[in-house]
């Protein structure tokens, strides 16, 4: 089963963490993946859309891609409310010592 090419092109952008897209397509090239100008910015396109990459614009002729970081929010209530059902839970247990 053959890898989506969507899939290899955000596998490239994922290793660079941040590239042109001039230096994405001449590695896909040397990799073996020839596809058109069309195709090409179509997946960026989607991949943006999706919310897996940024393109912005560098000069009239070049974009530059990064990859967007996701932070994950970390409720301090959500964290003791969990912490608390574990506890219980391992508690649950008669006869067994931490």
């Amino acid at each position: 089963m053959a890898i989506p090419i969507r899939n290899t092109v955000f596998d490239k952008i994922k290793e660079a963490n941040r590239l042109t897209d001039v230096e994405l397509f001449k590695s896909l090239v040397k990799d073996g993946h020839a596809i058109a100008e069309d195709r090409f910015n179509k997946i960026l396109l989607d991949l943006e859309i999706l919310g897996l990459i940024t393109v912005s614009w560098i000069t009239k002729d070049e974009r530059r891609i990064e990859v967007v970081v996701v932070e994950k929010i970390i409720d301090k209530h959500e964290e003791q409310v969990k912490e608390t059902m574990e506890s219980d839970y391992e508690a649950s247990f008669p006869g067994v010592d931490k």
